[in-house]
């Protein structure tokens, strides 16, 4: 079946070359110059995939995105954003995007990106509807994962996570006390041909962290220098 793209981009010359070149590897697209009439095609419409502009007429793309896991959209999302702005690539990770690209960027990198992002989104859809009996709960002192659901509870509460934090908390769940290295999370989550860099693991562990130690401390999630991240589960504490 056909792959669907929504491409939200309001500078014509880019939206066009991006369309040209999606539909030559087989791709459909629907273009969109608006941040808020992508808004309301993301809602209304069934896309694969959504490629996101930050700087947008209307709702910018950090407005657009956030509305859109609001609702419980969880479309896989490439946001475009300006050279050497990394508080936005930051921004738009923390709000749910699953990979980003920077202007000026080659078509080349933007056709692997897009690639990369439908398979592990196929992957993980595969996955869940192949063995949803294997799922089971698992536990750290406070802490409640449910793997089959993306629920987390801690405390008796649930905490609301993206989908990556969900899987970097999970991971590691799996192996408490144990450290994982960047490159093992990056592999296991964002799949072994993301072209991303370590940053993106650094931005989803620093947003999870802060949520897990909101209102506790039995379950924390330590950096170790030089090497990656293990849960911590402290049992004297309350």
């Amino acid at each position: 079946m056909t792959k669907q793209i929504l491409v939200v981009e309001d500078e014509p010359t880019l939206a066009r070359l991006l369309s040209y070149n999606l539909s030559q590897e087989g791709y459909r697209t629907k273009l969109v110059d608006h941040g808020g009439e992508g808004l309301q095609a993301a809602l209304s419409e069934s896309f694969d995939l959504i490629i996101l502009d930050i700087m947008l007429p209307g709702l910018n793309g950090f407005e657009v995105l956030a509305k859109l896991r609001q609702k419980g959209v969880r479309t896989p999302v490439i946001i475009l954003t300006a050279r050497n702005a990394e508080e936005e690539v930051v921004q738009g990770l923390k709000a749910g995007a699953d990979d980003y690209m920077t202007k000026p960027f080659g078509v080349a990198e933007l056709l692997a990106r897009v690639a990369a992002v439908m398979r592990r989104s196929g992957n993980e859809d595969q996955l869940a509807a192949a063995e949803p009996e294997t799922d089971k709960m698992i536990r750290a002192a406070d802490l409640k994962i449910y793997p089959e659901k993306y629920e987390v509870v801690l405390n008796g509460e649930q905490i609301q996570l993206r989908p990556k934090e969900f899987e970097v908390l999970l991971y590691l769940a799996q192996r408490p006390g144990v450290v994982i290295s960047r490159d093992d999370l990056m592999n296991v989550v964002w799949g072994f041909d993301y072209i991303g860099g370590q940053r993106t693991v650094d931005v989803h562990v620093s947003s999870l962290r802060k949520k897990l130690e909101m209102n506790q401390e039995t379950v924390q999630i330590d950096s170790i220098r030089g090497l990656g991240y293990k849960l911590v589960i402290h049992s004297n504490k309350k």
